[in-house]
């Protein structure tokens, strides 16, 4: 949000200390912050890699 606010005085707008005060993420209901997500993600060559066993020494 900073980023975007500097960008926007650099561009000449008027932005108050009003309107910042009330600026966060955590005030809005569209966003979801407790909630499910879903991710389609893009087919990878060679899929998953095995998994190793608990007992194993190797280190990752």
């Amino acid at each position: 949000m900073d980023a975007a606010v500097n960008h926007l005085r650099a561009d000449g707008f008027d932005v108050r200390h009003e309107d910042l005060a009330r600026l966060s993420p955590f005030v809005r209901h569209h966003v979801n912050m407790l909630g499910r997500y879903s991710f389609q993600l893009p087919e990878l060559p060679g899929g998953l890699r095995p998994l190793r066993a608990p007992d194993s020494a190797e280190e990752v």
